[in-house]
Parts: C-alpha cells; structure tokens; sequence
C-alpha cells in the first residue's frame, strides 16, 4: 500500500499483547478499542499537513474488521472508504461455536465480566451484524467458506442484516480459498489477485498517486 502512494498507520490499541499485563488487561473489544483507532486517525490528520483528510480510509481483518466496521458505523463523516476482510461480527453467534476456553476470556473482570448468557445485550452491543443499520460509508466485506477462525456464518449475519438494513456495500464470499482464514494474505496468485480487487476498490475513493493496474505491478512492488 506504501508503494501506492498511501500513508499508512497500524495502532496498537488497548488490549493488544505483547506489551504486558497492564495494557492487555484494558481490553475493551469492540468498545473502546475503536476510538483508540479513531484518535490514530486524528492524531495523523493534526501533525502532519501532507495528509488530506477528505481522503482517509479504514481497513482491517479479521478482529481488525470488526474495528474498521464500529469506526465507520461510529464516525460515518470521517471515514471516505472501508475494507473489512473475515470480520467478527456477531459475538453472540461467536459464543456458540467457540470453545469454552475461548468464552472464558470475554467473562474474566477485565473484560466482559459476564457470559452471553448472562448479558446477551453487552454482546449484541460489541456486534457489529447488530448495528448493520448505521452504514453510510463505502464498504466491501470478504470471507471464506472454510475460515477456521471467523467462520462465515458471522458474515453472512452482517450481510443479511445490511441488505435488510437497506444499506449499499459490495462483498464476495470465497468458497473454500486456500489459507482458510487467511486465505488473502498468502504469497499465491490467487490471493494476489484478491488483494488487487480490495486495492481496486479503496483507488476508487481514496485516488492514491500510484495505484496498481495488475497483479504483475503488486508483485513487482512486494520485491523490490
């Protein structure tokens, strides 16, 4: 994306680890570790003036999408354009098919504090399938059959609850890509071409100096 001419920012939100107990145990998933993504944003737009800020996009994956989704739900004037690959999207759904290991880190005091059964309302409101009605920005979602992680059927909610939202978005749904979750990150064509058509659709309103044609270009600038 840098060879295309974007600035890129990757925060490092609350909760994220490798950075001790401290900060990990500020996790607010899906609360407030969407406006420390946001003050990313702003934060780049106030100190540095070569940035335009009618042309700033969002993208993420995976848990990362579930943050690109509540930041342009949230802030719907600030965002021209957003990407969001396998996101988590219904975390109620999530709780069924999960593991108990895995529910545990949502109710321990840090967090949650509460299971899904206890407080199914927290997590319809950590969900973004259940605020699909506050879209007014540009989005394209992508997700794959076989996704071991976010399986497709928190996908398909969002999708579903968008177009009964009456909303505008594109998406494509993968049928068992290679890599499963991570099935457009790999060094292969086919996720090369994947990620031209992501690429392809935030040119359409972001305008980037050097946008790539062909798979050949993004090849090309991933070697140099």
């Amino acid at each position: 994306m840098v060879a295309q001419g974007y600035v890129i920012i990757a925060p490092e939100y609350r909760g994220s680890t490798g950075y001790g107990k401290q900060m990990y145990e500020l996790i607010d998933y899906g609360g407030l570790e969407v406006e420390d993504v946001y003050a990313g944003r702003n934060y780049m737009l106030e100190n540095y003036d070569f940035i335009d800020p009618e042309r700033v996009g969002i993208l993420g994956w995976s848990h990362g999408g579930l943050i690109t989704l509540f930041n342009i739900f949230n802030h719907p004037d600030d965002y021209k354009v957003a990407y969001a690959g396998v996101p988590v999207s219904d975390l109620i759904a999530r709780m069924g098919y999960k593991t108990q290991g895995y529910r545990d880190l949502y109710s321990v005091d840090y967090h949650i504090g509460q299971t899904a059964y206890e407080n199914v309302e927290e997590y319809r409101k950590r969900s973004p399938a259940w605020h699909a009605e506050k879209l007014q920005t540009p989005l394209l979602i992508h997700t794959n059959t076989n996704d071991e992680d976010v399986n497709v059927l928190e996908v398909e909610h969002l999708i579903k609850a968008l177009k009964a939202a009456d909303r505008e978005f594109q998406y494509e749904i993968f049928q068992d890509a290679p890599g499963g979750h991570s099935f457009d990150r790999l060094d292969l064509l086919r996720a090369k071409e994947i990620r031209l058509k992501i690429y392809k659709f935030l040119a359409q309103y972001l305008n980037p100096s050097s946008p790539f044609a062909t798979v050949e270009e993004l090849a090309r600038a991933g070697y140099r």
